[in-house]
């Protein structure tokens, strides 16, 4: 199947740069700053009417509480989050959206990003009218597991150890009933962590389980008719590449397209070949292109994924 678009549901636009509220001076902190009107006003232009903009300033003060290091981000980076959960009509309340805070060390700075969980693509995919259920399962060593002509079976034996995980994989129903898989091993997920500048911090540390099941499910999108809310939450999500859009053919806004392509040349080192030159092979899946950033050490999973 492929990715095709659809016409938005209730899908609020984000208030234009300039509307950016103003700085949290040196007598006001970011918590005073996420309390007050004009934050307020802003985000109540960019949520869906279904979402309560009071409620959706408590979550984001809860986020601040429980990672105090959110408040030395930048005021922009950290606004930014919020009017991209707030479009895709997700809550930062670390079950379906993340704000980690990420050190910019050529900026000198800290920035927020935004990670959205595998939970939170679900609950977009749901919105397209295509999709029964989804799930995401870890396969381990000691499970009964097969694939055959695209099918998977899995059986859990949970009354004894699993043992060592060696997979991950991604099963969607549609509303016609078809079962349909993706599946992918514990070292394709680790090579796509290599390449997340969350790699050492946030979710990859803290719940890996949940995002090997993100991996996956990703990657499984590209072959699913879904919403465009999902297409756009992954093209704001921090962790991911850029031109993962060049994969969803008319599942992104026109003007996000050039960008891509921009950006995917930048990484690249590449300036656009002349009319003449010679074919090259085939680029590589975005998804294992490496990014223009310092190379980084990632740690084993826990010794209890799965």
């Amino acid at each position: 199947m492929e990715a095709q678009a659809q016409q938005p549901n209730d899908q609020a636009t984000p208030p234009p740069a300039q509307n950016l509220p103003a700085v949290p001076s040196k007598n006001k902190t970011m918590k005073d700053w996420l309390k007050g009107d004009e934050f307020k006003v802003a985000m109540a232009s960019a949520l869906p009417s279904h979402m309560p903009v009071d409620r959706f300033i408590r979550i984001a003060l809860t986020a601040l509480m429980k990672v105090p290091k959110i408040a030395q981000c930048t005021q922009h980076s950290l606004f930014k989050c919020m009017l991209d959960c707030g479009s895709l009509g997700l809550e930062p309340d670390g079950r379906r959206a993340h704000i980690i805070p990420y050190e910019n060390r050529k900026a000198g700075t800290v920035e927020a990003q935004l990670i959205i969980d595998y939970k939170g693509l679900i609950e977009l995919s749901k919105r397209s009218g295509e999709v029964k259920n989804w799930r995401a399962e870890i396969v381990c060593e000691n499970d009964d597991f097969s694939w055959e002509n695209g099918i998977v079976t899995h059986k859990v034996d949970w009354f004894n150890p699993r043992g060592k995980a060696l997979a991950v994989y991604s099963h969607v129903r549609n509303t016609k009933d078809v079962d349909d898989y993706e599946v992918m091993t514990l070292a394709e997920v680790g090579e796509i962590r290599k390449r997340s500048k969350a790699a050492n911090s946030g979710p990859w540390v803290t719940d890996f389980n949940e995002m090997a099941k993100k991996t996956v499910i990703r990657r499984h999108s590209k072959r699913l008719t879904l919403s465009p809310e999902f297409m756009e939450a992954l093209q704001k999500d921090a962790d991911r590449f850029d031109d993962i859009a060049m994969d969803m053919t008319g599942a992104i806004e026109a003007e996000v397209i050039p960008r891509a392509e921009s950006i995917k040349n930048k990484l690249r080192g590449e300036v656009s070949p002349p009319p003449q030159a010679e074919q090259k092979a085939a680029a590589p899946d975005p998804e294992t292109q490496a990014v223009d950033s310092e190379p980084v050490d990632v740690p084993e999973p826990p010794a209890n994924f799965g």
